[in-house]
């Protein structure tokens, strides 16, 4: 756990000039706000709102969102639902009237709304000049060069006109490319591996035709990649999890591996202190996920950057003292952040990703199976309609031994296949061995 000083300060008012107005996905009626307890505005209707509502309940604050209709994940569950859309300046306004602070579940809105936003007397965090550095990722390469912050070697290329300077670049780094959309992307869309310069070049060209512009890297020779997930609070308090290890597949994350296996202390503590820095730098307030590749010699580097609650930190709403979602409601709001110690030696946490064909088990039957076989398994769903390679939910599996790393992953890749498919892949059958609990996987 690292912390920076904390001090302590009233926490913040509500924004005036608007009246609250929604749209409710179902006959029910709003709630109504408890006197004082603060109002949580997030943009987006997602999973990770979705989860940001559940921390909110224990915290009895009051989460409204943003969602473009009354079936998203978040809206499903979450009472106070504007719909509308995240580039609809009149939509922003109606979610944010009212609201102690304005956050959100994705950053894909444009940096000139929350501006404007800023200047009608919204409390936006983080601030859109922070968000820029998790929306542009050659601003955000220039931006951590600038701070001495690693990154691997890049030029970016914004017209067909200078698409000639690729082929400079690839003769200075010497090394296979990957080529990138600067903005947009996520889950490996927008990142092509180049094969050779010319695809390279055909690659960026395709970009640039159709108008956005590219970000191109040298291929790094990588032993895995990492992420380093901190808080910050508009005070300046920082607050530090573990570093964790991602697994990638196909450009998906599939599983995290809480705390990194085989990290030295002075390489996590590294990591830490350079994901705190850079979101007392860009001025972050909230959760920041700073996505780090290992390279073959033990050097990191950063990758991407997230702004907001993260896939590589799903792992803390069992495996730490303060989740990830609960401490970004502190954070935005201002309070004291929490504890992030991990509460056991190793927690593993696998994505539920849909499969190629949705089995046709209901995925509730596949739950009773699991919690059968796995009764010590935890279970977050999204109530997202399954579609191939669509995160629907995940799991996440605690330790006591970190020496049972391996079995925990496999248990972890099991169950997660199991809600994608209705398959074992060990060829346990679940007819035959029934809810017999002799007959559980430990």
């Amino acid at each position: 756990m690292v912390h920076n000083d904390l001090v302590l300060r009233p926490s913040n008012t509500p924004v005036a000039g608007h009246d609250t107005m929604m749209a409710v996905p179902s006959s029910r009626s709003p709630l109504a706000a408890p006197l004082g307890a603060p109002l949580v505005a997030m943009v987006g209707g997602g999973q990770l709102a979705r989860m940001t509502h559940q921390a909110a309940i224990a915290l009895g604050q009051n989460l409204r969102i943003l969602a473009t209709s009354a079936d998203e994940s978040a809206a499903q569950v979450t009472p106070d639902v504007v719909i509308g859309s995240h580039t609809d300046i009149d939509d922003l306004r109606r979610v944010a009237a009212g609201a102690h602070v304005l956050t959100f579940d994705h950053e894909q809105v444009p940096t000139e709304l929350l501006e404007k936003l800023v200047a009608e007397g919204v409390n936006v965090a983080p601030p859109p000049q922070a968000l820029l550095h998790a929306q542009d990722k050659l601003v955000m390469r220039e931006k951590l060069a600038a701070l001495g912050a690693p990154v691997p070697r890049y030029t970016g290329i914004e017209r067909l006109d200078d698409l000639d300077a690729l082929d400079a670049f690839a003769g200075q780094v010497d090394a296979p490319l990957v080529v990138k959309a600067v903005r947009g992307g996520y889950d490996g869309r927008g990142v092509r591996m180049a094969r050779d310069l010319a695809d390279a070049r055909d690659i960026a060209r395709d970009y640039l035709t159709n108008g956005a512009a590219v970000l191109v890297e040298e291929r790094l020779a990588l032993r895995r990649e990492l992420s380093a997930l901190v808080a910050r609070s508009p005070l300046g308090q920082g607050a530090a999890w573990p570093v964790v290890q991602t697994v990638q597949r196909h450009g998906i994350c599939v599983q995290v591996i809480a705390p990194a296996p085989g990290l030295t202390g002075d390489s996590a503590a590294a990591a830490q202190q350079l994901a705190l820095r850079l979101a007392a730098e860009l001025g972050v307030v909230g959760v920041l996920a700073v996505e780090l590749f290992e390279a073959t010699d033990g050097t990191l580097l950063v990758n991407e950057l997230a702004m907001r609650p993260h896939n590589s930190g799903h792992w803390t709403m069992d495996g730490s003292r303060t989740s990830q979602f609960e401490q970004h409601l502190r954070a935005v709001l201002d309070y004291p952040l929490g504890d992030t110690d991990a509460i056991v030696p190793v927690t593993v946490m696998a994505n539920v990703l849909g499969a190629a064909r949705p089995p046709a088990m209901s995925l509730d039957e596949r739950l009773h199976h699991l919690f059968a076989r796995m009764p010590d398994s935890k279970v977050h769903l999204y109530g997202k309609a399954e579609r191939p390679g669509r995160k629907v939910g995940h799991l996440n599996f605690l330790g006591a031994d970190p020496t049972d790393l391996q079995k925990l992953r496999e248990r972890a890749e099991l169950a997660a296949h199991w809600l994608s498919h209705a398959q074992w892949t060990d060829g346990w059958d679940h007819h035959a061995a029934g809810d017999d609990a002799k007959r559980k996987v430990r």
